[in-house]
């Protein structure tokens, strides 16, 4: 039995797959994020890793991690919403679990999920874009993850688009994802729908047909293609697949997306422009790909899927 586990900004999911990819059990744990302990998030996470066990005995964990994950070094190097800080995390959890435990940054292991079962099946060049309380991305380049000379690349939510714009929980200002995530949708609402207290809460009324809500999916669309287009003119994609909670409410984001990423993009009219499609695999993309990892490559503490073709 394999088990992956997603580790976000505000709470845990361990999923337990067949070999097809398909979820057969899963759990999951509130967590503080940044104002936790790493002690807290470490329990969180073995609660959730216990309960989709149901105490069945596990070959391998897979853990999916929303910040830089050395995978040379063996170290999580920073993660804006969590609070470890150049520490060894999977060695510690391999202890603890006592078991071979593989580590890899969240939208990698979504890329990686959504190559071996999802919506860039067959497609070995594509960038993947997630959106969430922030945004991740991946780069996959003949069937495989590019993770950049320090193992950090990808980090597309903090390419700075304004100099002097928003300030951003990493530190600098201006970045995507201060204007293209789910933190920004409730600031976008609040002056008309100020019950609408977070990112899910925004996205749920924007599915229903609220006026406010989708106005607010409009403006980050707007921004999600200007990006979509730099990262366009920086790799050119045969696909580029947009994942996270935010991209659930599907063509009310895409569409004004796909509508920026045209104006945008150099030299539109004179090349082949990517379909920018959603995502198959929902939330749970990042602990299935790590899941997949674990099944594939977990026996080898630390190799990802950077190591390999996919």
């Amino acid at each position: 039995m394999y088990v992956g586990v997603d580790v976000g900004g505000t709470k845990v999911l361990a999923v337990s797959t067949d070999a097809d990819g398909v979820v057969v059990g899963s759990a999951q744990a509130s967590t503080r994020g940044e104002h936790g302990t790493a002690q807290e998030l470490e329990d969180a996470m073995s609660t959730a890793v216990a309960e989709v066990a149901d105490g069945q005995p596990l070959t391998g964990v897979g853990v999916s991690v929303a910040g830089l994950v050395d995978v040379a070094a063996d170290l999580v190097r920073f993660c804006t919403h969590l609070p470890w800080r150049q520490d060894p995390v999977r060695a510690r959890l391999a202890e603890r679990w006592q078991l071979p435990v593989v580590m890899e940054n969240d939208a990698n292991c979504a890329a990686v999920a959504e190559h071996a079962h999802g919506a860039a099946h067959g497609v070995d060049s594509f960038l993947l874009v997630t959106i969430g309380t922030g945004i991740g991305g991946a780069i996959v380049h003949d069937g495989m993850v590019l993770r950049g000379a320090g193992g950090m690349a990808g980090e597309f939510g903090h390419m700075r688009v304004q100099t002097d714009g928003r300030p951003c929980e990493c530190g600098l200002v201006g970045c995507w994802e201060q204007y293209c995530s789910g933190n920004v949708l409730p600031r976008l609402t609040h002056a008309e729908r100020p019950d609408l207290e977070d990112g899910p809460a925004v996205t749920a009324a924007a599915q229903a047909g609220d006026p406010v809500a989708c106005a607010a999916f409009e403006q980050v669309g707007e921004w999600l293609g200007v990006g979509v287009a730099g990262l366009i003119a920086a790799f050119d994609p045969a696909m580029v697949v947009v994942g996270g909670g935010v991209s659930a409410v599907g063509d009310l984001l895409l569409d004004p997306a796909r509508a920026a990423m045209i104006r945008s993009t150099y030299a539109a009219k004179h090349r082949r422009l990517p379909p920018l499609v959603p995502a198959m695999l929902g939330p749970q993309a990042g602990a299935i790909g790590a899941a997949y990892l674990a099944r594939t490559a977990g026996v080898v503490p630390g190799q990802g899927p950077g190591d390999r073709a996919m």
